[in-house]
């Protein structure tokens, strides 16, 4: 089996794309809001057919747990025109692989096979197959009126397509994983994915008609199921895609006037809803019910995200805050607890974000960001902002991994369009966000192997930027000289500020410590960001269980009154109380 990791998810699909035209079986997977930088060679897909087998998985995030949407990708199966297989549990994520691609390879198809947070968070036992892979020698078979999608060959694929998915419906009304399962018939449920099995916690007695492919609809299933049943529910997490459909057949149906549209659904959600809408009983009494006014619950502190200490980002995003400089009723310099955030306002520097776990910098205390949208937006906005005329400076920030992902191309712009926005590419050499992958200037490939490693300075330089600077990540004053200098260019400019990754870098033994006599209590330090440094009793604190070390050093710099030491240089001085390491 070989496996890569693509820079994109466009260029994933297009690979796969091309090893399915050579007859072997591919699997391109994503998360949802990849699929729409895939879209393109994904809809192309549809129209050629792949020839080999051909699978897209595609994990929904209801909730929001880490992405900027919840978009419903269901509509992506309906809006190219191919089957959508959903599995309800770790046995069906398993074993409906097999089918899509089955389904894939009979009907020249590619298949959209849908995940979501739940689906793939979950584990359970899994019954494997004793399978031998099929093992097909590649090979492409020249057929430019198939692969070749000028017009008039465009136009004789599409009713190829409408007989395909004409046949797909009716290839769903058999596909053993769409099944009655009759229960109660005073009520009648249509569910697939996760919902089923809330659902089924939920109305343990009701009748259900268990979608796995939910797309196209088994419209003959689905009214022998409504004609045994009293009353139609849907139950769908997000839009209501199978509920819209259920109704264009004439069915009367309930769904989204009692489940909630957005949100992550779960049994409590179900149960609440479904008892608002009297499907269920009144909500019984709790077993045992505690005194009037004392909760159950633990008086837990929020838990915001942050960024990790020893981050390398931290001083960038320090030195970018204070060049965006804040203005308004309080003193951004006060001691947090004399600070009103919600009150200061941005007069300098516009900072536009991107994609990774440095978006935390928009949150207190960097507040550092203006804009996040999507994938390597922040260097495209920019350029817009410059373009409409505003005054302030403007800035983009990236990451080295999502400016190989899709920020190459809108830096290119830049140079194109003669704009003078400065750049800041933030590389820690990893993906940090999500799982510490490879990309293509780590050196390392998705199996391990060595790679080459893509040089992140030439690649800024042939796109045209010709004001190109490499800072060191801790080396705060060398990070605000050089940004300073950048946004009064009359070019574009780019900063590469690279430093480790702190999860990749193993602790150094000097920790720091606050000498508290020469601590004023100014918080510059605990506006850096990092979690190891609170403020207490009007003096910074610095945690040495969680503190990097001395390779950092981040507070210190910032630090005005040069308080911050390392902790045996506090133990040194002898005088005890005098330091936090004593």
């Amino acid at each position: 089996v070989y496996a890569e990791w693509s820079p994109n998810e466009k260029v994933a699909m297009e690979v796969g794309l091309g090893a399915a035209y050579a007859g072997v079986r591919t699997l391109v997977s994503m998360k949802h809001v990849g699929l729409n930088v895939a879209s393109d060679p994904f809809f192309a897909a549809s129209v050629t057919g792949p020839t080999g087998g051909l699978v897209v998985i595609s994990a929904d995030d209801p909730g929001m747990h880490s992405s900027q949407n919840e978009q419903d990708n269901r509509h992506y199966a309906r809006f190219a025109k191919v089957p959508l297989i959903e599995p309800t549990d770790s046995q069906e994520a398993y074993g409906l692989i097999f089918d899509a691609f089955e389904i894939s390879e009979r009907f020249d198809t590619p298949v959209l096979f849908r995940s979501s947070t739940r689906i793939s968070h979950s584990k359970s036992v899994v019954e494997v197959r004793d399978v031998e892979p099929a093992r097909p020698v590649p090979r492409f078979v020249r057929s430019p009126e198939k692969y070749v999608m000028i017009p008039a060959n465009a136009r004789r694929r599409h009713p190829i397509m409408e007989e395909r998915i004409r046949q797909l419906a009716e290839f769903a009304e058999t596909f053993p994983f769409n099944r009655i399962e009759p229960g109660d018939p005073s009520m009648g449920i249509i569910s697939s994915g996760v919902a089923y099995q809330y659902a089924r916690e939920v109305f343990p007695d009701a009748s259900y008609l268990k979608l796995c492919m939910s797309y196209p609809l088994p419209t003959r299933l689905v009214k022998e199921f409504a004609s045994q049943v009293e009353r139609l529910i849907v139950v769908e997490e997000l839009d209501p895609f199978l509920e819209e459909m259920v109704r264009a057949l004439g069915l009367e149906v309930t769904g989204k006037e009692i489940f909630p549209i957005v949100g992550e659904f779960n049994p409590d959600v179900i149960e609440r809803s479904a008892r608002t809408a009297g499907l269920l009983d009144a909500a019984p009494a709790p077993l045992d019910p505690l005194p009037k006014g004392q909760s159950s619950a633990l008086p837990l502190p929020a838990r915001p995200p942050v960024l990790c200490p020893g981050c390398p980002h931290s001083a960038a995003f320090y030195a970018l805050k204070r060049l965006g400089f804040y203005r308004g009723v309080h003193d951004p310099d006060a001691p947090p607890d004399r600070q009103v955030l919600g009150q200061l306002k941005r007069s300098g520097a516009i900072i536009t974000g991107d994609i990774g776990c440095y978006t935390l910098a928009v949150l207190p205390p960097l507040l550092a960001l203006d804009t996040t949208a999507c994938m390597g937006a922040s260097i495209g906005q920019a350029l817009g902002l410059e373009k409409a005329g505003v005054k302030n400076k403007v800035v983009a920030v990236i990451g080295d991994s999502t400016f190989f992902h899709s920020g190459i191309t809108p830096l290119l712009d830049v140079v194109y369009n003669n704009g003078t926005i400065t750049t800041v590419i933030l590389d820690n050499s990893t993906t940090a966000m999500t799982g510490h992958q490879g990309h293509p200037g780590t050196g390392t490939d998705a199996r391990g192997n060595p790679a080459i490693k893509v040089d992140l300075e030439m690649v800024v330089r042939g796109l045209g930027v010709r004001d190109v600077h490499v800072v060191d990540a801790f080396n705060l004053q060398q990070i605000e000289d050089t940004l300073r200098g950048c946004v009064m260019r009359d070019e574009p400019s780019v900063v590469i500020v690279r430093g480790p990754c702190a999860l990749q870098v193993k602790p150094s033994e000097g920790r720091l410590g606050v000498d508290l006599e020469g601590c004023d209590g100014c918080a510059a330090c605990v506006r850096v960001g990092c979690p190891a440094i609170s403020y207490r009793d009007g003096k910074a604190y610095i945690d040495p269980a969680i503190c990097v070390g001395e390779y950092c050093n981040v507070c210190g710099l910032a630090c005005p009154e040069d308080a911050i030491k390392p902790l045996a240089t506090l133990e040194g001085q002898g005088s005890r109380g005098k330091g936090q390491g004593n």
